[in-house]
């Protein structure tokens, strides 16, 4: 790492003279990792609190002293009257306890500072600011090529594990459809005695908006991947359904289809053997273009906060916290994973078209 240089444009706090942070030794001259969290606490393990201050309490932990935030995210379990201390304390998730009141550097995670504005004469552990100094996160440069989040992890392997998350989600849906869709327009295109029936369902179906069916579905399981892939596919066979329908109407009545059923040809075999064969091209083409529309709707369910969580990395993650920070220095953590989704768009265009193409009985005479 001494070859990397902190952005000088992703400032992310500024700290003022005075504050005390603790130093991660870092192999160059001229920046410091730094944090102003001492230690973290980890879920239900006690801890001695010596200074009530409101949001903040004052607390020693395994003989190290700090400060540990008293709010909602760490839900404190504190007595009826706090300001009476000392007395012992917990909390039901891990916390971490600060050098001063106030978390300088988002959380914990640790950011970069210039050496010179640090104060001279300390230890290498724990340091003073001399003067007002800002505080960076990492640059889009070498080994960091899509440059760091807010958080510090490296955008490049975010953005391709959260493409591997949304090309995994894409696969799957496109199968489910696929399978449904061509199961119901088979059995819809070749038997007549159901066409009217289940023209009439597909027109009800039909006409409920696909993004309210998906939102709602969303809404009500818990959120995740494979609630999300059922929420997409629970409507999106009917599309690929009446295509197959269409398609099949038009060639089921062909002269070696009539030939075939005169000569006593079982239904299941004149399906398989005479009309699917000749559909494979236009389904390739629409399978292909299924994955790049459930990654859409992927990225457009997660945007509207109903898609899958933080902690899995996905491009609709990735585009949401991109999007707030379209404006400021960092806006590259929104133009990356945007341009990997253009480019999968695009590739699965390019890509089923030419499975198409070579899928084609006709191409092939």
């Amino acid at each position: 790492m001494s070859n990397v240089q902190p952005s000088l444009s992703s400032v992310v706090r500024t700290a003022p003279a005075g504050t005390k942070l603790a130093i991660t030794p870092w192999e160059n001259e001229e920046w410091a990792a730094v944090s102003n969290v001492v230690t973290t606490i980890r879920a239900r393990s006690e801890f001695s609190v010596t200074g009530y201050l409101g949001e903040w309490v004052e607390a020693s932990f395994n003989g190290q002293t700090g400060y540990v935030r008293n709010d909602f995210t760490t839900n404190l379990k504190l007595p009826d009257n706090p300001e009476k201390v000392p007395y012992s304390s917990r909390a039901n998730f891990p916390v971490q306890l600060f050098l001063s009141p106030e978390d300088l550097t988002y959380q914990g995670d640790e950011l970069f500072i210039k050496k010179d504005a640090l104060e001279i004469g300390k230890d290498g552990i724990t340091a003073e600011l001399a003067t007002e100094a800002e505080l960076r996160i990492l640059p889009t440069e070498a080994p960091f090529l899509f440059g760091t989040n807010i958080a510090g992890q490296d955008l490049w392997s975010m953005v391709w594990s959260g493409t591997r998350t949304s090309l995994f989600i894409g696969f799957v849906v496109a199968l489910a459809e696929a399978a449904v869709g061509i199961f119901v327009g088979v059995v819809w295109g070749y038997i007549r005695r159901l066409d009217r029936i289940m023209t009439e369902i597909y027109n009800v179906i039909n006409n409920i908006p696909t993004t309210i069916v998906l939102i709602l579905v969303a809404y009500i399981l818990r959120p995740g991947i494979s609630s999300l892939i059922f929420a997409m596919s629970i409507t999106g066979w009917v599309g690929m359904a009446r295509f197959i329908r269409n398609q099949i109407v038009i060639i089921r009545d062909r002269d070696y289809n009539l030939a075939s059923r005169c000569l006593g040809t079982g239904t299941f075999r004149i399906i398989t053997r005479n009309l699917l064969p000749y559909l494979v091209s236009v389904i390739m083409l629409r399978m292909a273009l299924a994955v790049p529309g459930a990654i859409g709707s992927e990225v457009f369910i997660t945007y509207i906060g109903l898609g899958l969580p933080v902690s899995i990395p996905s491009l609709g993650n990735l585009i949401t916290v991109g999007r707030k920070l379209v404006s400021t220095s960092q806006s590259y953590q929104l133009i990356f994973p945007t341009i990997v989704l253009s480019i999968v768009t695009v590739s699965f265009y390019i890509i089923g078209n030419a499975f198409a193409d070579s899928a084609d009985p006709r191409n092939h005479l």
